[in-house]
């Protein structure tokens, strides 16, 4: 994906336009965020920021993936959150970072001056309204996460990333995962055993075993395609048809 596309100022243009913190912003409200905003982009692994570091912006995730991570005082990491596009990275008020952001796959950023943020949005009650509401989806994620490694077995695992990936990308056109949607798949098999707290064999075993019964199917490397959602969700468990994530 071509970073430069996005390093226009006008927002109308942006592909997370009506999913980010700016999605209720009024024509002049948005022209205030294009005078302090800018781009980032960063390589795939490439660090955004460490755990203490202090940090004068906040941003939305425009393209590609990064991961949250905390590390141990004994040197062990942990992944605790995958950050995809619209979602928020920072949060105002807090100067320092609170875990490890690093890119998983070439990551674009719109990035916005911390403290001009901060007061814009003391002035304007439909940016702090949108972060409420991000913030609200945040916490049933990292809840319905919770559910997922402590309760499911490896394969209800991973079709439940799966199946999470699969809303967030459909959310972002405003609609609901359809039968025969697809989407990269933007962790390596590594970095999901890592995610879910199983085995790299156990991960690829599940993975196989998901596409022989047709349940996925595997086009390259990294895309996913889902024939019948439906029966994705079924795998993960769940005994609701997985709500659909804002």
């Amino acid at each position: 994906m071509d970073d430069l596309k996005f390093t226009s100022k006008n927002c109308d243009d942006c592909p997370i336009r009506h999913r980010a913190v700016c999605a209720r912003c009024e024509p002049g409200e948005l022209t205030l965020l294009e005078e302090m905003k800018y781009y980032r982009s960063y390589e795939a692994g490439q660090p955004v920021v460490w755990a203490g570091d202090h940090m004068d912006f906040v941003a939305s995730v425009v393209a590609g993936i990064a991961t949250l991570t905390q590390t141990l005082e004994d040197g062990r990491t942990q992944m605790v959150g995958l950050l995809l596009p619209s979602d928020f990275v920072g949060r105002p008020g807090r100067t320092v970072a609170a875990y490890d952001v690093t890119a998983v796959t070439n990551l674009t950023l719109c990035c916005f001056r911390r403290k001009p943020f901060e007061s814009m949005m003391d002035e304007t009650p439909r940016i702090g309204q949108r972060l409420l509401e991000m913030t609200l989806d945040e916490l049933d994620a990292a809840r319905e996460w919770m559910l997922v490694l402590g309760r499911k077995t490896a394969r209800e695992k991973i079709a439940s990333l799966l199946a999470i990936i699969a809303r967030r990308e459909a959310s972002l056109h405003l609609t609901r995962p359809s039968n025969g949607s697809s989407f990269e798949l933007p962790l390596t098999r590594e970095s999901m055993a890592d995610y879910l707290g199983l085995t790299l064999e156990t991960v690829s075993r599940q993975i196989s075993a998901l596409k022989r019964e047709g349940i996925i199917q595997l086009e390259g490397k990294r895309k996913i395609i889902i024939p019948d959602f439906d029966r994705l969700q079924v795998e993960t468990g769940d005994d609701t048809d997985g709500g659909f994530l804002a």
